[in-house]
Formats: C-alpha cells, sequence, structure tokens
C-alpha cells in the first residue's frame, strides 16, 4: 500500500466521524427550532432566549473551567469576540421572530443560503475573484429563496423579510468567525458567545418577564438550551476530525430534519412552490460546498 494510500485509510474514519458528528449537530439545531417556534407561541421571545443562552454558557462553563482552567478566556481579539457575541445573539432573537411566522423547514431553508451571501459578500466587499459558476449558484439560492416568500403574494408579509435579515447577521458572524480562528481556541469562541447572549439578555429580560401559565414550558425551554449547547459542541468536535469544506454539504440535513419537526409537531407539509424553492437552495448550497471542496484539492 502506497504512502498516500495509508494516509487516506488513516483519515478516513476521522472524516466519517466528523460527517456523524455534523449531521447530529443539524438534527439538533433542527430540534432547537422547531421547540422555539411550539414555546414562543406562549413565552416571551426574550425570555426564551435568556433561558436559552444561561443555559449554553453555564453547561459550557460547568464542563470546559475544570479541564482548561481560566487561561480558557485568553482571547487577543476581545472587541472581536464581543462583536461575534453579539451578531449571534441578533441572529437568535431574528430566528425566534422569524419562526413565528414560517414553518420549520422553510425557515430553514432560507438560512442556509448564508453561504452563498457569504460569496457575495466576499465578492462584493473584499473583491475577492469569484468564479460564473458560483455566481450562477448564488443566483440559484436567492431564486430558491424568493420562491418561498414569494414576494406580491399573499404568504408574503413582514415576517418574510425576517429571515433574510437573520442570513445577513450570520453571514457576518460567519466572517468573524473565520478570521478568529486562525488564532482563537474554538472553546474560547463557544464561551465568549455564550456569556455576551447571556450578560445582554439578562439585561434585558426584567423589562419582559412574564408568568409561565404552564410547567411544560420550562422544559421546553430548557431543551432548547440543551440542544443549542449540544449542537454547537457536536459542531466543534467535527471540525477537529474534518475539514469545513469537507463537511459544509452535509449541513443541509438539517432542512430534511426541519421539515420531519415540522411535520411530526405542526403536521406542516411545505406546499409545491415552497418544496421546490427549498430543493434549489439545498442543491445550489450543496453545490457551493462541493465546488470548495475541489477548488482546494485542485490548489495542493
Amino acid at each position: 500500500m502506497s504512502a498516500v494510500a495509508s494516509a487516506g485509510a488513516l483519515q478516513r474514519p476521522h472524516t466519517l466521524a466528523g460527517i456523524a458528528l455534523v449531521v447530529a449537530s443539524t438534527a439538533c439545531f433542527a430540534t432547537l427550532d422547531t421547540t422555539t417556534k411550539l414555546v414562543s407561541a406562549s413565552v416571551p421571545l426574550l425570555m426564551a432566549l435568556w433561558v436559552r443562552y444561561l443555559f449554553q454558557a453555564a453547561a459550557t462553563t460547568a464542563v470546559v473551567l475544570p479541564l482548561r482552567g481560566w487561561r480558557i478566556w485568553r482571547t487577543r481579539h476581545l472587541a472581536w469576540q464581543l462583536a461575534r457575541g453579539l451578531l449571534l445573539l441578533a441572529s437568535s432573537l431574528l430566528a425566534f421572530l422569524s419562526l413565528r411566522y414560517l414553518p420549520v423547514g422553510e425557515f430553514t431553508a432560507i438560512v442556509m443560503i448564508t453561504p452563498l451571501a457569504i460569496t457575495l459578500l466576499a465578492a462584493t466587499l473584499l473583491k475577492e475573484p469569484v468564479s460564473a459558476l458560483r455566481w450562477a449558484l448564488v443566483a440559484g439560492g436567492f431564486a430558491g429563496t424568493l420562491v418561498i416568500i414569494r414576494p406580491g403574494g399573499s404568504t408574503f408579509g413582514p415576517g418574510s423579510i425576517l429571515p433574510l435579515a437573520l442570513v445577513a447577521c450570520n453571514a457576518g458572524f460567519q466572517v468573524i468567525t473565520s478570521r478568529l480562528a486562525r488564532t482563537e481556541d474554538p472553546v474560547t469562541m463557544h464561551l465568549y458567545t455564550g456569556w455576551t447572549g447571556t450578560v445582554i439578555a439578562t439585561l434585558a429580560v426584567p423589562f419582559v418577564w412574564a408568568r409561565v401559565p404552564d410547567p411544560w414550558l420550562w422544559g421546553g425551554m430548557a431543551l432548547m438550551g440543551l440542544m443549542g449547547t449540544v449542537g454547537h459542541f457536536l459542531l466543534i468536535l467535527a471540525y477537529y476530525r474534518a475539514p469545513a469544506a469537507t463537511l459544509t454539504p452535509y449541513l443541509y440535513s438539517q432542512i430534511g430534519f426541519a421539515m420531519l419537526g415540522g411535520l411530526l409537531v405542526f403536521s406542516h407539509v411545505p406546499d409545491r412552490l415552497s418544496l421546490a424553492g427549498i430543493v434549489m437552495i439545498a442543491v445550489c448550497g450543496a453545490a457551493g460546498a462541493w465546488l470548495t471542496v475541489r477548488e482546494r484539492r485542485a490548489a495542493t
């Protein structure tokens, strides 16, 4: 067996483990979104958001601090860490609001155009070269989004715009993440993200606090925190085992889990046009990730 073949054989189990962890993380995130839609119908959004972030921050700190000590808080870029946390908090708030108006599957598909939006951001702001094929994939993804939200149609309303604002915040979050990942520990990033959201939500939650009518709603909010925490941990573990370009196509499995959650909990099945838009986004997004893998292999 050649050295290259031996290396491939050694790396393959790690790559498969990374893929399995990514798929598991998308199941957690789809469960988080489905639970959010269910809980936010009866609980103020900021209350639910506060519980979700507090759970994540406390659980992460309890696990990490005994293992890594206080040095895990050291960062070279505190301002960027805080900006990243603010963007994720804004993304979470926009997600909570969006889920009040949109089914889980359609919402998830729209959010999945974020990698395509990052391509647009890189071309317009960072002046990075973008191939004609990538432009076609970006156009296809945005066309799929328009098919889902249908501007001018009877289903279109102010709530349909919220996921697009979420995509903009999420794209900024991803750009900062890619910059920080060059020098920062992913666990440190995770801690700062959780506590930034927790502190800001804690300052706001007294103004919206309300009595929770049913005990199961507290369980639902705890489940949101658990799924967010576990999902992010699984994602970190996945990126330790395989390159991001290899794993990105599998993130689109979240659309399938989200549609399943919408069916099981809300008995919702996307109509034909929405389903066509979902497929367009998934195909264009996955094709963009595959193109990234091919380009990186050609460069090596």
